[in-house]
């Protein structure tokens, strides 16, 4: 495969990154380099191995999702941010948005629609290569 969608999962809950595992490795093109469950693992994560997307829960075992994206826009990486939370809050997807967040996902609603999601991201991440 040449191009595969390299997607970084920060979430810090086992149970959900064993799920979200699952799920993602079932998505062809997408490649799962790793997972992280505090903001400076996640970031490291980012910085070390070429992301294009990061999928990210806003509350963390240590900092939060929104620290992790105010480090990266201080950063020449530009990887698509899918915010996957229990806090579907207006304020908390605006500020997201404006940290450059591509996509805002509540946890118990939108749970099912992240396949969907990374595949239309693959969609136009791989067209253009």
């Amino acid at each position: 495969l040449a191009h595969s969608l390299r997607v970084l999962l920060v979430e810090d809950s086992k149970v959900l990154t064993e799920r979200l595992t699952e799920a993602i490795r079932q998505i062809p093109q997408v490649e799962l380099i790793g997972t992280a469950d505090t903001e400076a693992t996640a970031v490291a994560a980012a910085k070390r191995d070429s992301v294009d997307v990061i999928i990210l829960d806003l509350h963390l075992k240590q900092g939060t999702g929104f620290g992790v994206m105010r480090a990266l826009a201080t950063t020449q990486l530009k990887p698509r941010i899918i915010v996957l939370t229990n806090y579907d809050l207006p304020e908390y997807k605006n500020a997201a948005i404006a940290l450059g967040a591509t996509h805002f996902l509540d946890k118990a609603r939108d749970y099912g629609r992240l396949p969907e999601v990374l595949h239309e991201i693959c969609e136009t991440h791989l067209s253009k290569h």
